[in-house]
């Protein structure tokens, strides 16, 4: 009866599904969104509205990889995939990580250097130490429950929505009904935006915590313990589900936020997220820049840790490393080290005079550009009965993550032509 285990609670459900979604609305793609809720204004809120289905089949393809297999989307690259695709993938994947962490450590400092004035590298420094300490010293069932009740922090953007004034027609018109115009800042922005949306990190992250579940609750992978698998994918959908829709609803609210006070008083460019809560307080006053900063505050400490566990995850898949967040630091000294090692990378971004929407910038095309292929292996693990045995994807699930894979291809080659 162990393995069916005992009913959980609604709050106990959702796990990695929703700590990854509130992940992807890291500081980077809070300035990515709010930059375009300033340059367009309503006009590609739709792409939130499209982009859910897709991100939510493949993450939850890739959570159905991990508690069928009981391994990483790495691991199984290597044990099934040409060593040359593994390498190739992890070294992208630790580059645009790396970028990110920077940027969004970044965006932290200069956030809280706004909110009480002090060092902006300093602080940057003192977000990175936190994340690692946090990360290593703290067990693998605290951390979680402190990363789920991070995901409370992107509730500040909800709060800015209700504290500027929004045009609620024009709101939902540019929700609802896709508008797109073809020159270089509109296909620009479309790639910022899938870029930083459907990311590789997350691919990784939520397949490796599924594994952590098993580790943590001494069950064993879906295909042996073929009793449990109904209940387990259900879980799955659900979690991945609510995950991606709050991420996604998080995303639109801050497009509409920064559509209807900056884009309306003519703000056009902005240059991070540090500035869009900036430029927020004269428009919708300090109410509304506090609720922006600590949301990129809030959102950062979620997602830097992300980001470089993402990374860990990968690299020791690579080399057959001991990993995981339950292992205590001296059963997986090189885990953790590839954990501080990316940490310290983006820390050092900062000090060597990177412009940070470059930062972002980069990070969205290396994410939208390794986006694609990643997919496409993902898709074929998922579909590979010698892997995933009867729990093979089919049906719906297999044709959003193919659609999800089109669409990324799509959005590289509108990028590869502008």
């Amino acid at each position: 009866m162990s393995e069916v285990g005992p009913k959980r609670s609604p709050f106990e459900v959702l796990g990695p599904g929703l700590v990854t979604g509130a992940a992807d609305d890291d500081p980077s793609g809070i300035g990515t969104y709010s930059q375009v809720g300033a340059q367009f204004g309503y006009g590609l809120a739709w792409t939130m509205f499209f982009g859910f289905p897709l991100l939510a089949s493949i993450q939850a393809i890739c959570a159905r990889i991990g508690a069928t297999t009981g391994k990483g989307i790495a691991q199984n690259l290597r044990q099934h995939y040409p060593l040359w695709l593994l390498r190739a993938v992890v070294m992208l994947l630790l580059i645009a990580n790396v970028i990110n962490l920077g940027a969004d450590l970044g965006a932290m400092g200069a956030v809280l250097a706004l909110v009480i004035p002090g060092p902006v590298l300093g602080y940057t420094i003192a977000f990175g130490l936190v994340s690692v300490l946090l990360e290593v010293f703290l067990s693998y069932t605290r951390y979680a429950r402190i990363l789920k009740w991070a995901t409370l922090s992107l509730f500040a953007y909800v709060g800015v929505v209700f504290v500027a004034d929004v045009p609620v027609w024009e709101a939902l018109k540019g929700t609802l009904v896709p508008s797109f115009t073809f020159d270089r800042d509109h296909a620009m922005a479309l790639v910022a935006i899938f870029g930083t949306t459907i990311s590789p990190y997350l691919f990784f992250w939520q397949a490796g915590q599924e594994v952590e579940e098993q580790h943590r609750r001494h069950t064993k992978p879906l295909h042996i313990s073929h009793r449990r698998a109904g209940a387990e994918l259900k879980r799955i959908r659900t979690d991945t589900l609510v995950g991606m829709g709050f991420s996604h609803l998080v995303a639109l609210f801050i497009i509409v936020a920064t559509a209807a006070t900056l884009h309306a008083s003519g703000v056009r460019d902005i240059t991070s997220a540090a500035d869009a809560a900036e430029a927020l307080r004269p428009i919708a006053g300090d109410f509304a820049f506090a609720l922006f900063a600590v949301g990129i505050i809030g959102t950062g400490l979620l997602a830097v840790p992300i980001l470089a566990g993402s990374a860990a995850y990968a690299v020791s898949e690579t080399f057959g490393w001991v990993e995981g967040l339950d292992r205590k630091p001296r059963e997986a000294k090189a885990f953790y080290g590839a954990i501080a090692v990316a940490t310290a990378g983006g820390v050092a971004l900062n000090f060597i005079g990177i412009d940070p929407m470059d930062a972002l910038y980069w990070a969205a095309v290396i994410n939208g550009l390794l986006a694609p292929p990643l997919m496409v292996v993902t898709m074929l693990i998922a579909r590979n009965r010698k892997i995933m045995g009867n729990l093979a994807i089919s049906g719906s699930l297999e044709f959003g993550g193919w659609l999800a894979t089109a669409v990324m291809f799509g959005v590289a080659g509108i990028f590869l032509l502008s």
